[in-house]
């Protein structure tokens, strides 16, 4: 029997929160599968796959070179050790060495988040120190400097809609202070659409997700300078072996870039388009009050934001969508002021018409 949601006894989702990994951030193509069944039915010398792919997708996104991991995260521990690393053997099998003290990465405070875990986990976990810049609400490029000291090993930059907006840096601000100060810049654009902005704007080592944007399956992209990329490969033979990726993801992330260079993604005209009937069938419940945003970070996504009032709060309403099989999982960001947002990116008109039914059945 193969498997189904029955046989383990699970709740099928509906996916109305954006690539998010608690649900298993998206679906894949036709020909992401087709490339991880080829993966998963031969064999490979594991040390030339992963250059072979890194080469080739390096020529993709015109970088020197590009490297494979297991997800964003292990991107930015495994880059954290390698910019501290510097291509030593003895720092791959030993990582966490009293050798070495040049270990403070330098971040802007307001960069500091949890997207899931805190960023200065996975810092951490690379044999870094989190050395944080500015204020919460500001940093500067001469805040960014001042905290550069001998011991700085790195300055990472996070491109994320969990980051604070406001008075922020540009990466291409960051770009300058590290290449005034001969050191490397890291990237973490995890779920960022564009694959050629931050390593053109300076970036030393850039991070993706493989399944959120790209919608590949469960991986990670490190892109950047070929010496750094170099000392990202080592880390197989320290940290990165409980981060390795199987030759059927890789394989199937390869194509998924492929198919996303080739493609794109949909545009927030589209979703303008189709969060249209939703927004007036919402609008049609009594306590509702719905609305197109677009995304806080200025990406070309737009969703649903729907204002919660009467006798129920956006709390209340979250947890009523979430009870029943299909589970339909919202943006939970602004419940505290009583406002739900719904993603439609992996969302298609059938599924909106189920979810405007259970609003109706909830606030009715």
């Amino acid at each position: 029997m193969t498997i189904n949601f029955d046989k383990l006894g699970l709740k099928e989702v509906i996916n109305a929160s954006g690539r998010m990994t608690i649900l298993g951030v998206s679906k894949v193509s036709e020909s992401v599968i087709a490339a991880q069944r080829f993966g998963g039915e031969h064999f490979f010398e594991m040390a030339d796959l992963s250059e072979k792919t890194g080469a080739y997708i390096a020529g993709l996104l015109e970088a020197e070179d590009a490297q494979i991991v297991s997800s964003a995260s292990a991107g930015i521990a495994q880059s954290v050790a390698a910019v501290i690393g510097l291509g030593d053997s003895y720092h791959a099998y030993h990582p966490y060495t009293g050798r070495i003290t040049k270990r403070e990465i330098i971040l802007p405070k307001g960069h500091n988040v949890d997207y899931g875990t805190p960023v200065e986990v996975m810092v951490e976990q690379g044999g870094g120190k989190v050395v944080e810049a500015g204020y919460a609400n500001m940093c500067s490029a001469d805040h960014l400097e001042m905290m550069i000291t001998e011991k700085t090993a790195a300055i990472l930059y996070i491109k994320s809609h969990h980051t604070v907006q406001k008075s922020m840096l540009t990466v291409e601000e960051a770009a300058a202070v590290a290449k005034r100060n001969q050191l490397p810049l890291i990237v973490d654009a995890a779920a960022e659409e564009d694959l050629f902005f931050y390593y053109k704007a300076g970036a030393d080592l850039v991070i993706y997700s493989g399944a959120k944007a790209i919608e590949g399956p469960s991986a990670g992209l490190v892109v950047g300078k070929k010496d750094k990329i170099a000392w990202v490969r080592l880390q197989s033979k320290g940290i990165g072996r409980a981060m390795k990726i199987g030759k059927d993801n890789i394989l199937g992330f390869t194509q998924a870039i492929e198919d996303y260079l080739a493609n794109g993604s949909e545009a927030g005209a589209s979703m303008q388009t189709r969060l249209a009937p939703f927004i007036e069938s919402v609008n049609q419940i009594n306590n509702l009050t719905a609305k197109v945003v677009q995304d806080g970070a200025g990406r070309d996504i737009y969703r649903a934001s729907v204002q919660v009032s009467g006798d129920h709060t956006a709390k209340e309403v979250i947890a009523e969508l979430k009870k029943e099989s299909p589970a339909v999982y919202t943006r939970e960001y602004q419940a505290n002021n009583g406002i739900i947002e719904f993603d439609i990116r992996s969302v298609n008109a059938k599924e909106m018409d189920m979810i405007v039914t259970r609003l109706r059945d909830i606030m009715e």
